[in-house]
């Protein structure tokens, strides 16, 4: 007789038959990846035991391409190959990129922008699609199997193109999203799971390029966010920026700075920056190839009175979310920091004095997000557990609607409606015997269209002739739980119908993704060959560094003769940092190993000889 296993809907059958998942935080300075094991939420570490992973890409002429902290080291020496904060670039175009600061030769291409580099013109999409890379391969390898997918977070004021290109990214990965999550929910799912809590909280998220300010219910396990407000152009980047500007001021050829100085000097003023969170003074020092040297002190009363512009553009999104639910900070049970930058002592006194409650900070503000994305795709993956009775609700962040006469915006689905959501509006010709109707979908708070973001255009055609005002055509907008968008156009007596799954005119095309994934795969074998150099080049440089160590310390045990074997042996090893060949490598390697295993033996001799001088055998024993 066969016996059926049953289990509740969205359980795993049995406890070791799980799915895995992942969350993902891709941020602006630095991305994690963390899951559910064994009932617990940890962030998972690199072969270092490091959690973060900075958001650095570097492409190298021999088209090799270093991910993490080995990128992040080159920033400065190689700025235009080497980059960094290109999240803030997602789905932007090449107008709205160049309006900024940032250090690249930005290339106006169709679409997204792109990135000029030694290997060609690189999109931040492709870029992401490196860091996600990174983490998928150490998520892999630390769970021991393949994902069935991973929620990936956003910032919650990510409209629909930087959305897409976040999932154009995943794709190039290779991951499966499960869903897209807004960082600041994210963080409240971990806050609420981990603590209990019941009440309206808020949720300030100030990361490396983004702000993001949401107010949340939580409430007998429902997570329903109330309003979201927030700045895709405001975050830590921004107030290096400000440090770098104050500290040219008073230098009369600041104007003849190239952009490899301007970027030495953001690193610089960064390292100020997080050094003024712990004390009261930071030194800002940089080498550069136009100015010579610069340094100066920077103390934190200095930083404090230079950072009150862009601390005040965050309270004023405090103010309009605040607004949006209907409350003031009196009506709030607590505030959470999340994000890099709110260690900030400037931001957490600011937050402090706007809310009037002392800001929590319980779990770590750089893993918090990825920590709240693991648990939601641990739930999406079927891995429900007892205890598992929550919903999470989010709300759109910008209103979405249709180009009207005249150029107006007229909203379909306003900002802060919860999502999912289906909204309709029905809508006219305008001239008689009209037979077709163009819609333009646009997104954004601003009357004018000019002023909003263009979404999408398609056509309706099959009208009916009739007089005008006669035709009723219906117009349904729907967001699914990733805040992505598609728009049907009905019309009512013929039943003609139209529709669009809004794909931005800043994402990437599904030929150019095909292309990409195209890409990857054909490179996959040199991308094998380049971890295998890296790995290979590690351990060679670990023994190089032992026995020189140990050469220190007994090289009186080798004769002349082994001594020289022992430097020449070295001298090879020594030479390897450039060298491409990982059979060389691992020659070389081997070579110096052989050369020094007899030298090995006799220090475990010496070593053990000193361990035991003047013991007896009962005192061993």
């Amino acid at each position: 007789m066969a016996l059926l296993q049953i289990s509740e809907p969205g359980e795993a059958p049995a406890p070791h038959q799980r799915r895995l998942a992942v969350g993902i935080d891709l941020g602006t300075t630095n991305s994690i990846v963390a899951a559910v094991r064994s009932g617990v939420c940890d962030a998972l570490p690199d072969h270092d035991g490091k959690l973060l992973l900075p958001s650095a890409v570097r492409y190298l002429p021999d088209g090799n391409v270093l991910v993490g902290r080995e990128a992040l080291a080159a920033q400065a020496q190689d700025p235009f190959n080497t980059l960094v904060s290109f999240k803030r670039f997602m789905g932007r175009s090449f107008q709205e990129a160049r309006s900024g600061r940032a250090p690249y030769n930005f290339v106006d291409a169709p679409g997204m922008v792109r990135i000029r580099t030694v290997q060609g013109d690189i999109s931040p999409v492709e870029a992401s699609a490196k860091v996600l890379s990174a983490l998928h391969e150490r998520a892999r390898e630390t769970l021991g199997d393949d994902l069935v997918g991973a929620v990936i977070t956003v910032p919650a004021y990510f409209d629909d193109a930087q959305r897409q290109a976040t999932r154009d990214a995943a794709r190039l990965a290779g991951l499966n999203v499960l869903r897209l999550l807004n960082e600041p929910t994210a963080a409240a799912l971990a806050y609420g799971l981990d603590n209990g809590a019941e009440g309206i909280y808020a949720v300030y998220d100030l990361g490396g390029g983004t702000f993001d300010i949401s107010i949340l219910k939580l409430s007998r396990g429902v997570f329903e966010v109330v309003a979201t407000a927030g700045d895709t152009a405001l975050g830590g980047d921004d107030f290096d920026a400000l440090i770098v500007d104050d500290w040219l001021a008073g230098i009369a050829d600041a104007a003849t700075l190239d952009k490899q100085d301007y970027r030495k000097l953001l690193v610089a003023a960064r390292q100020a920056r997080e050094a003024l969170s712990e004390a009261p003074v930071a030194v800002l020092d940089a080498h550069l190839e136009t100015l010579g040297r610069l340094s100066r002190e920077l103390s934190a009363e200095r930083f404090a009175a230079l950072a009150q512009p862009l601390v005040q553009r965050t309270l004023v999104c405090v103010q309009r979310t605040l607004r949006d639910a209907g409350l003031d900070a009196t009506g709030l049970q607590g505030v959470v920091l999340v994000g890099g930058a709110t260690r900030m002592p400037v931001i957490r006194a600011a937050v402090r004095d706007a809310f009037g409650l002392e800001p929590r900070v319980e779990l770590d503000p750089d893993l918090v997000v990825a920590m709240g994305a693991a648990q939601q795709a641990d739930l999406l993956a079927g891995n429900k557990r007892a205890g598992d009775d929550w919903l999470l609700l989010d709300v759109l962040p910008l209103s979405l609607g249709l180009e009207t006469m005249g150029g107006l915006v007229e909203r379909i689905v306003p900002r802060n409606s919860a999502i999912p959501v289906a909204r309709a509006q029905e809508f006219t010709t305008f001239k008689d015997g009209q037979s077709a109707m163009s819609f333009h979908v646009v997104q954004g708070e601003r009357e004018l269209v000019s002023d909003c973001r263009s979404l999408a255009h398609f056509e309706l055609r099959g009208i009916p002739p009739m007089v005008a005002g006669a035709a009723r055509i219906r117009v349904t907008f729907q967001v699914d739980a990733d805040g992505l968008l598609s728009v049907t156009a009905r019309e009512m007596s013929q039943g003609v119908e139209a529709s669009v799954v809004v794909k931005p005119s800043y994402g990437l095309s599904d030929d150019e993704v095909a292309r990409m994934l195209a890409d990857s795969v054909a490179l996959a074998d040199a991308d094998a060959q380049a971890r295998m150099l890296r790995e290979a080049l590690v351990e060679a440089r670990r023994l190089y560094e032992s026995v020189q160590a140990a050469l220190q310390e007994d090289a009186d045990l080798l004769s002349a003769e082994e001594r020289a074997a022992v430097d020449a042996a070295m001298a090879a090893v020594g030479a390897l940092d450039d060298s491409r060949d990982v059979e060389v490598v691992r020659k070389l390697t081997q070579a110096l190993s052989d050369a020094t295993d007899e030298f090995a033996a006799r220090r475990m001799d010496r070593s053990i000889r000193a361990a035991l001088k003047g013991r007896t055998l009962n005192d061993i024993a």
